[in-house]
């Protein structure tokens, strides 16, 4: 089984493949990011995949074509070089409808470089997290088909494929000399009529058009700081986690990657959680993708309206609730690590920063020029006016535990920041009725709680419980919500404590350290935080820079990362590759970029900075 971060991705907006560096197919969900899975041989080997790779022993290395989600390996043999060209068909809607292209398909094309190369292809459907065997049929020019619950897989192939049905697989082998090329399709119709795309010509021009796409999307990046092809890979892998029919952004395509290997901290992150609507938000604005920003407020926005004033912790792309947690024990897990969990049981839980943080996106799209109605404006009012009566409960938090409640520092400061950006969004205009004097109460005794019992004095460092003695990496996002300055002497003071009890080697932070930590990675968001404050104030531009270029480093060999990174190997584990890693990637860009070029942080543009200085005398 290949490890985690021995995979590369490619996806189309509506699911996404993980490819090994064998040329394997190892995780395909049709047709949508939390449909079953067509093959999952990441989580067992029995689970299904689809491999085109050379016959023979081999070498390999890979790479994106420049600005896309087009993936290319080569292999190297003793007799050749093979290219595989794995991608999936993007277009525009009216290029979809005008083409009659397929709605679910993926392209591998094949080509001999040098010499000569036996490629061979095994096709190993096992749709349903692998609990169903299809039969597979022959059904000549039209390829071989598969019947599923999901609707009609057909295979087509530019060579000879056998069905040995028996051990429910097609394969296939053909001999390629320098210059020669073979194709091949897998499309899913679940609905009628099918369309299948011939290969040959419109496979090529499937591929020139997908390239074009892909480039012209990433021409709209606007970053010219530090480790910019960094910034440039993390906003593709981003755009790719956004589920296009809705504006939806999924935490990973994947479910149950261990955060540690051989152990059952395994979960199902194809959904969209609250606690990411901020920080995306602003990578997205800051970056200059404006379209993906805006239809993910409108999703937030829908999606909430039909829980206000009550919010969920996570929704699937059509921001309805997922299907209860639940295992699958007859999947082996990634490298024996079990159990295998599809859907998330955080979804029932008490997580009140979420409202914080959808407040604050919606500040974000307003400052970027967005609008508000008066439906909208009365929910958000809505939703502080629930902050104002629940701020003082305990809860679960950003982290998830499921081990109980308690009063999360973090929770405190974003339900302050939930009254922060109403009051800020009522000041300017954008809200026209609101209860101002009740939510400036509320927002100054949220503060002078956080101040009195989250500051531990002996510690020398914010904590991350409410008179507790311990740290989590979220401190660090304080500043990030204008909360108090990174520069401050306490946040300088709870910067050094957290690495000093959290850190890793060349920047990596843990979360946190606990009983239900142990044995797992640093964690990436967190490590990215770490730059970032530095860029906001803590440190100097040169540390942050040095900090956060280190850290790009930990990506794998084509730019991406999971949830967390093994300290000792480098290796990447968790779901993979994980939105949540690649936005604290690029917010910490933007920040340096910001510091680099004398402008004001991110940390003095928000807030209520006059507020603060009020409670501070």
């Amino acid at each position: 089984m290949e490890r985690i971060h021995d995979h590369a991705i490619i996806g189309d907006g509506r699911s996404a493949a993980l490819v090994s560096r064998r040329g394997s197919i190892d995780w395909l969900c049709w047709p949508r990011f939390d449909s079953p899975s067509v093959f999952g041989a990441v989580l067992d080997d029995e689970a299904g995949r689809w491999t085109v790779a050379p016959a023979s022993p081999f070498r390999s290395e890979r790479r994106y074509l420049a600005d896309t989600n087009v993936l290319e390996t080569r292999f190297v043999t003793p007799s050749g070089t093979m290219v595989l060209t794995d991608f999936m068909p993007v277009a525009s809607d009216e290029e979809r409808r005008r083409l009659l292209l397929p709605d679910h398909a993926i392209l591998r094309i094949a080509t001999c470089e040098r010499g000569e190369v036996e490629v061979e292809t095994v096709f190993e459907p096992r749709p349903d997290y692998g609990r169903e065997r299809p039969r597979l049929r022959d059904a000549g020019k039209l390829g071989v088909r598969v019947e599923t619950r999901a609707g009609l897989l057909t295979l087509l192939a530019g060579l000879a494929l056998r069905i040995e049905e028996e051990r429910g697989r097609a394969a296939g082998r053909i001999l390629l000399r320098a210059g020669d090329e073979c194709q091949l399709s897998l499309t899913l119709a679940s609905e009628w009529p099918t369309i299948l795309q011939p290969l040959g010509v419109p496979s090529r021009e499937a591929l020139e058009r997908t390239i074009r796409w892909w480039s012209g999307w990433a021409a709209q990046l606007r970053y010219q700081g530090p480790a910019r092809d960094a910034v440039v890979r993390s906003a593709l892998a981003l755009r790719l986690l956004v589920y296009a029919p809705s504006g939806a952004v999924v935490a990973a395509p994947t479910t149950s990657l261990p955060e540690r290997v051989g152990g059952d901290l395994n979960w199902d992150y194809r959904y969209c959680w609250l606690r990411d609507a901020a920080l995306t938000i602003r990578a997205l604005f800051g970056l200059g993708f404006r379209d993906e920003a805006d239809a993910f407020v409108s999703w937030l926005l829908h999606s909430t309206r039909l829980t206000q004033p009550k919010l969920r912790v996570l929704y699937d792309v059509h921001g309805n609730q997922p299907s209860p947690e639940r295992t699958l024990p007859h999947l082996a897990g990634h490298r024996g690590s079990r159990p295998v969990r599809i859907g998330n049981g955080a979804a029932g839980q008490l997580q009140l920063d979420v409202y914080g943080e959808v407040i604050d996106a919606v500040a974000h799209f307003v400052r970027s020029g967005g609008t508000l109605d008066r439906e909208t404006q009365r929910m958000l009012c809505a939703f502080g006016e629930y902050v104002c009566r629940n701020w003082q409960r305990p809860d679960e938090g950003i982290w998830e535990p499921r081990s109980g409640t308690g009063h999360n520092t973090h929770s405190r400061v974003l339900c302050w920041t939930a009254l922060d950006r109403l009051l800020e969004l009522h000041r300017k205009g954008h809200i026209g009725r609101a209860p101002v004097d009740h939510f400036e109460r509320n927002r100054a005794a949220i503060r002078s709680e956080v101040e009195e019992r989250a500051w531990n004095p002996e510690l020398r460092s914010y904590a991350s419980r409410l008179g507790g003695a311990e740290l989590d990496a979220a401190l660090l996002l304080i500043p990030w919500y204008g909360y108090e300055d990174a520069g401050s002497a306490r946040m300088r003071a709870t910067y050094r404590r957290i690495r000093e009890r959290l850190g890793a080697r060349d920047g990596l932070l843990f979360r946190y350290r606990s009983g239900d930590s142990q044995g797992e990675g640093a964690f990436g968001i967190c490590s990215f935080w770490g730059a970032e404050v530095l860029a906001l104030g803590a440190g100097s531009a040169g540390e942050a820079q040095a900090t956060f270029e280190r850290l790009c480093g930990f990506a794998n060999d084509v730019g991406l990362f999971a949830e967390e990174i093994d300290p000792e190997s480098g290796e990447g584990i968790g779901n993979f590759p994980q939105a949540f890693t690649h936005v604290g990637l690029i917010n910490a860009a933007l920040s340096l970029e910001q510091r680099i070029r004398g402008e004001e942080p991110l940390s003095r543009e928000i807030g209520e900075t006059r507020e603060a200085a009020e409670v501070r005398r």
